[in-house]
């Protein structure tokens, strides 16, 4: 990802072949035990210039701040998705990708011709999708809705360490670790916990059951603020 020929590559094809609005979608957050998984959609105009050349996971989150805001600024349009734990409870994490990646594209102002993924399948875009293993290494705009993805995400997730102190969300963002782990067994499960993964589907319930809205309308729009307070701060 070190050559803007390279990173742009997939663009331009499709680009040749007539597809003017090439969207990028990448995803965060589908192995935590806690909170949203998040999807991004991102269109670009041809005459872009590439910025990111690197796994946008190996960005400091210093560098991803800063390319989120520059992504939006940059871009055509960008549209983000939700999809709430208890969606994920309900159909599946892959489901639940699937879901929030739709909802990414429905936030877009324009309708795109043609989607790059990190190959992930969208069975309602059959004919006008790639998706391709490590896109978001291969794709520039796919690079470029992971950053979009997981920024939200973190920041949704240390929004969320506030309403829940205990568990170290701001740290781990949700993922397994030991010390979200510990916390879980210590002070059992949140509103916001994945009850259908293995290391959660076996504890108490907690507290703070009251502290976050129940229906997943409201959750969704809660993350839709968060989202529109991170661009305030860009």
């Amino acid at each position: 990802m070190d050559d803007q020929k390279v990173i742009l590559s997939i663009e331009k094809s499709l680009w040749k072949k007539g597809y003017k609005l090439v969207a990028g979608i990448d995803e965060a957050g589908r192995g935590p035990l806690a909170g949203p998984v998040v999807a991004a959609a991102v269109v670009f105009p041809q005459n872009v210039n590439p910025f990111l050349f690197k796994d946008s996971k190996k960005l400091k989150e210093r560098e991803r701040r800063e390319l989120f805001y520059r992504i939006f600024e940059s871009a055509i349009s960008v549209g983000v998705g939700f999809a709430d734990s208890t969606e994920i409870d309900e159909i599946n994490i892959y489901r639940a990708t699937i879901l929030a990646a739709k909802r990414a594209v429905e936030e877009l102002s324009v309708e795109p011709d043609f989607f790059i993924t990190d190959y992930l399948k969208i069975p309602e875009f059959a004919g006008r999708i790639l998706a391709i293993p490590k896109g978001d290494e291969r794709s520039f705009s796919c690079a470029c809705a992971s950053v979009v993805a997981k920024v939200t995400r973190d920041y949704i997730m240390e929004e969320l360490a506030r309403i829940f102190p205990g568990y170290s969300f701001e740290r781990h963002k949700g993922y397994p670790t030991k010390a979200h782990v510990k916390a879980i067994k210590e002070l059992g499960i949140t509103p916001i916990h994945r009850r259908s993964f293995g290391k959660v589907s076996r504890e108490r319930e907690g507290r703070g059951r009251n502290s976050f809205p129940l229906s997943v309308e409201e959750r969704l729009l809660y993350y839709k603020e968060k989202l529109q307070e991170l661009l305030r701060r860009g």
